[in-house]
């Protein structure tokens, strides 16, 4: 009998947003992850001008893991391997794709755009569907629909661009009044990208004009007093929640900003497990898996609370549905402190957007009885 073929899983990094070089470095470990026995790699880097280039191992691999020093390699362009509207697509090198693993982080990779995409080429990929990936992205719906289901958060304001545009000053007064300090955020961004600690009202406006430069919504959030504690779900059947872990930050910022988590060595420690009670860390896992089930995720999601020091309250702070698989990220870490390693990991991810696609096939496309 012939040998099984290899399930020909196409790593997709890089991408047109603020994360571009952190979903580089994902995709390096993903890639070092993937069991060769069962699956064969295809890579496919998108670059800031949005670009598809076909990339090659080696180089992945060898890659820094410094993000002021990755790039997508100059390559041939690359494609799906699908008929586009117009008829024609050049496959893919060595036959089609069989799934996709995106490690695309921030918007137009992980907000719902590039599973859209994947929808209609039919193609199964890791982790949410569009609706899921949207959610997830926008911390102002995300935190709505918290809110409305009971989950705990922390108060929030939502401001938008020509509202901030017309009034600046009574926009930040109004704001003020949540109380000091604020953060600022780019309501789609992740990576802590475009978010600053505001501790005096004279510095609110330059924090916000600064949110804008990454997105035309800007989430102002009263700071809580409170450790952070970040827990991994993986789906199934049923979906299951790791060990948590705590982020103890150490940097001059103040908070887990992008030079605490990437470029400061000593911007932040992990402890893992987080230094809970059994019935905190039961709490915390309730609370990840409900916010998981109640923002329509699929596949795989970071979750991050705080726990409040003052009264010991839980809440969420937001969610993450392709989060980082970077040297430091707490999503595969999570998973080796609760004994799946990287390689179970990925493989477990593959062979669930599998049986995704293998459900959805199942369902009726006619609304005419047979």
């Amino acid at each position: 009998m012939p040998a099984r073929q290899k399930i020909r899983v196409a790593i997709i990094f890089g991408g047109q947003s603020a994360e571009h070089e952190i979903s580089i470095l994902s995709a390096r470990n993903v890639l070092a992850a993937l069991d060769r026995s069962r699956y064969e790699p295809v890579l496919i880097g998108i670059d800031k001008q949005g670009r598809w280039l076909a990339q090659e191992e080696a180089a992945l691999l060898e890659a820094a893991r410094d993000p002021r020093r990755v790039r997508i390699a100059a390559g041939p362009p690359a494609t799906l391997g699908v008929p586009t509207l117009a008829g024609h697509a050049s496959p893919v090198a060595g036959g089609p794709i069989d799934v996709i693993f995106p490690v695309l982080h921030g918007t137009l990779g992980e907000d719902g755009a590039m599973q859209g995409l994947f929808e209609v080429a039919g193609i199964p990929y890791v982790g949410a569907g569009i609706l899921g990936s949207a959610i997830g992205m926008d911390k102002d719906v995300m935190k709505r629909l918290l809110r409305a289901a009971g989950l705990p958060v922390a108060e929030f304001r939502t401001i938008r661009r020509a509202r901030f545009d017309a009034d600046p000053a009574r926009v930040c007064a109004e704001l003020a009044a949540l109380g000091l300090p604020l953060f600022t955020k780019p309501a789609n961004a992740g990576s802590s990208v475009g978010i600053r600690k505001v501790s005096h009202a004279d510095a609110l406006e330059a924090a916000i004009r600064h949110a804008f430069e990454f997105d035309a919504k800007v989430l102002v959030e009263a700071a809580i007093d409170a450790r952070e504690i970040e827990l991994a779900v993986l789906d199934g059947t049923p979906a299951v929640v790791s060990l948590p872990g705590e982020v103890v930050v150490t940097h001059r910022d103040g908070f887990y900003s992008y030079d605490a988590k990437y470029l400061d060595e000593h911007g932040a420690r992990l402890e893992l497990p987080a230094k809970l009670s059994a019935a905190d860390g039961a709490r915390a896992q309730a609370l990840a898996l409900a916010a998981f089930e109640v923002l329509d995720c699929e596949g795989m999601a970071r979750v991050d609370l705080f726990l409040r020091r003052g009264d010991g309250a839980f809440l969420v702070n937001e969610i993450n549905t392709l989060p980082g698989f970077t040297a430091i990220s707490m999503y595969p870490k999570l998973w080796a402190l609760s004994g799946i390693e990287p390689t179970e990991l990925v493989s477990r991810l593959i062979e669930l957007a599998l049986e995704r696609q293998r459900r959805r096939a199942a369902l009726s496309r006619s609304a005419q009885s047979a």
